[in-house]
Parts: C-alpha cells; structure tokens; sequence
C-alpha cells in the first residue's frame, strides 16, 4: 500500500519577533530595587542593567494593593485593587511613564506582571461585578483553596464581561504608555481560549511579548511566546543537593526537545521573586552549584533570566511585604551573567528558540557526573562541559562528535578536541568551547 504524505498544520503559529533571537530578560521588583523602592530608582539603574546584555525589563506588578486582609505592612503586588491604576508607593503615572520612555532609550523593552487569575478584596469590581468572581462550595468568595492566599479572591472566566474588561485593562496600558508586553501570573490558572482572545487584541494595538508563569506547551499555542522552565529549575536544583542523578538532566532536555514546538521560548533561571522569597537566596537555594547552573543557564537551550540583585551576589531574601532594599554591590556573579551572555549574543548557537542550535549531547567517559553538550550551527560551534559534582574528575570524550579545534572562552588557550582526548575539571567546575570567539 503506497505511503502519502498529507499537510499537517501546526496549531502552534505563533512566530517570534526577530529582536528576540538572543534576548536576555530581567526582573524589576520596584519595591527593592532601590533606596526609594520608585520607578525613578529603577530610572538611575537602567544603564547598569544594559550593561548586563538585558534586552527585556518585567517589572512585578505596579498597580494599587488591596488593603483588605493585606500581607504585612505594605502587600503583596499581586493583590490588585485597580487594574487600571498605579500604586502611589511607586510614583506617579507621569514617573511611571518617564520609566517606560527611559527603558526604551536604553533599546530595552518593558513588560509588566499581570495578575488575571484574582484580585484583591477591595478592587472595585468586587461591588460593581461580584458576579464576575468565583464562588466556593457556601456560595462565597473564593481565595485559592490550596495556597495562602487569604489576601485575594478568585475570578470566574466563564463570564464573558470579565473577559472584555480584562482584554480591554491590558489594552489600555499598551495603548497609553507604550509598554512591550506582559508577564502572566499564574496563566495556567486562566482559560487558554482568554490568552487567545488577549493576544489577538494586543496584537491589533501593537506586537507585544508575552510570557507565561507556568509550565503548559499549548500556552504557545495563538498566545505566548515563552513559559517558565520550571522543571529546569527543579532538576538542577535537585542535582545541586544530590537527590537526583544527571540523568534527571538529560531527561529535562529531551522531553523539552520532543515535546514542546521548536518556536517556543522557555525561560531558565536560577531566581525570581518567588525563589528569593521563599525558598532562598541563590547561594542558599545551589551552593557551591551556582556557577555551574548560571552557565547552563545562559548557554543552554532558553532564554535566561536574571533576578535583580543576582548580579550584586543576592546577599538575602527579600521580604515581599515589606521594604528591603538590594544592597548593590560589585560581584563576580555580576561578571560572570557579563561574559555569558556577552558569549550568546556573539554566536548563532546559542540563541534562544528557534533561532538558536539544538543541544546534541557529547558522550563522555564520566556520565553521572559530567554533562557534555554542542551546539553548532553558521559556521559556529560551542561544546559546553560541566561537572554537576562535587568532586574534580578527569574524563575522555567518546566517539567522534564534533571534534577540531576550540578555543577555551575563559582562558583563551587553544584546545584540540577528538575522540580519546582527556579532560579534567573541577568540583562543579565548568569549560565552553568556541571554534571562534569574536569581541
């Protein structure tokens, strides 16, 4: 019986902007960003984030917090009383808009943390639509059932009304001050088809970026173009306190390579307001790991994230009801995001999606402890080699993949790779492998 070939279409249409191809993203918490904790604080700071290699700024959410059943002294940002408001704590809207002009001319985009899944108790919509809220089992109110968010109610996405107000809210701040996009709170929480409807009518008013916090292929599906790789985090996280062999690794990459679209952005991090807050530091959440995740980071496949105050050695967990400003400081973590990302952006392999080279892996003689990758496309080729051990091992590369002559990224020394060729790092040491190095 004769084999054809039918058209298959993807559901996945969604293409990524051209700007984006080795874009690093980095995450403003305005509350601690600065002695002041305003947007005129992020303003002086701009010039240090570019120097980073950042080419998109999220800043956590800038509107008004509730104060009924309020976390702490000041909220949490995510207990949104006016959706189309912006919290005093930070500034005015005329500041609020000079931050957006000033990001722009630093040719850095801006996407703000949006928060559609809840609201706080005393958003005006609780009296003016409590019909558009969800309900628990006693016909009231409904926090979330399994977290402690006591200080925020749920919506019901079923009601279409909410949906236009929602879509119309994002419109507006896209609209009015020209802002690039949005990080969704909890977007897994909220219908797939809304983000189809959302996208569609942010694209009409201009082409936006959209990022996801949650773990979902068909979020990329007509809506957005990057999701958390939390999963990512998890695995190396657990590599980094010895509960789980590098195999859990190469798991993480092959499923990431087969069963999400190849036009999907996936974001790595080793931080965010959520790990700083509650989990820790990242020194405390990887120790002596750090480095060696960071590299991974930026030079495996994802777009990374840097979490303000990363680069100044994160010396605590910020509190997130109240003021705790970053204690800014030079850091070599700082230097080394520098290098890194300084290293993607000057070679093809290594840019983010589909504009990027897939991860092949590079057997070696040391497995369950060394994890031997390339990436080569254009003429480049990078071979990435850590050692996720707490041990200095020597190792021989195996077969015949990618051999030739590289040149070591951090000490510049020429380095001849073939089949048999020995190799030693470190304990959670680390080497990348340029055919070339330009800058």
């Amino acid at each position: 019986m004769p084999f054809h070939r039918f058209p298959v279409q993807s559901p996945y249409r969604l293409t990524q902007p051209q700007w984006s191809a080795n874009a690093v993203i980095y995450q403003v918490n305005t509350r601690q960003f600065s002695d002041s904790g305003t947007f005129s604080g992020v303003r002086c700071r701009l010039s240090e984030i570019r120097s980073l290699g950042v080419d998109i700024i999220w800043l956590m959410p800038i509107h008004p917090i509730g104060e009924k059943f309020r976390k702490g002294t000041l909220g949490s940002p995510y207990a949104v009383k006016d959706y189309y408001g912006v919290n005093e704590e930070f500034g005015s809207e005329e500041e609020f808009r000079d931050l957006i002009t000033a990001i722009h001319a630093h040719g850095m985009r801006v996407i703000l943390d949006w928060v559609p899944n809840h609201s706080a108790w005393d958003n005006a919509l609780v009296d003016l639509h409590p019909e558009w809220y969800a309900r628990d089992y006693k016909g009231d109110f409904r926090p979330s059932p399994w977290w402690d968010w006591d200080d925020i109610i749920e919506f019901d996405y079923a009601v279409p009304e909410l949906r236009e107000y929602m879509i119309d809210a994002m419109c507006y701040w896209v609209k009015e001050f020209d802002i690039d996009g949005f990080r969704c709170d909890v977007a897994g929480y909220v219908p797939n088809d809304f983000w189809h409807q959302a996208r569609a009518a942010l694209d009409a008013v201009k082409p936006v970026f959209m990022l996801a916090e949650w773990e979902d292929r068909d979020l990329h599906e007509n809506a957005f173009n990057m999701t958390y790789a939390w999963s990512w985090n998890e695995v190396l996280h657990d590599i980094a306190h010895g509960r789980q062999p590098l195999d859990k690794l190469r798991k993480y990459y092959s499923w990431n390579e087969r069963a999400w679209p190849r036009s999907a952005y996936r974001m790595t991090f080793v931080s965010n307001h959520d790990k700083n807050a509650w989990d820790g530091t990242q020194s405390e959440q990887f120790g002596p790991a750090l480095e060696a995740c960071i590299v991974l980071s930026v030079i495996g496949e994802g777009m990374p994230l840097i979490y303000n105050g990363q680069e100044a050695g994160e010396t605590k967990r910020l509190a997130f009801f109240e003021r705790d400003p970053i204690e800014w400081q030079p850091h070599p973590i700082g230097d080394l995001y520098r290098h890194l990302i300084k290293l993607k952006k000057s070679c093809s392999a290594l840019w983010n999606g589909p504009f990027g080279a897939t991860m092949i892996q590079v057997p070696n003689s040391r497995m369950s402890r060394v994890f031997s990758f390339v990436r080569g496309q254009d003429g480049d080729k990078v071979m990435v080699l850590i050692n996720f051990s707490d041990q200095a091992v020597t190792f021989e590369l195996e077969g015949n993949l990618s051999p030739g002559k590289y040149v070591d990224a951090i000490g510049n020394e020429p380095v001849e790779v073939k089949a048999g060729t020995l190799l030693s790092l470190p304990a959670w040491g680390y080497q990348l492998l340029f055919t070339r190095l330009s800058g």
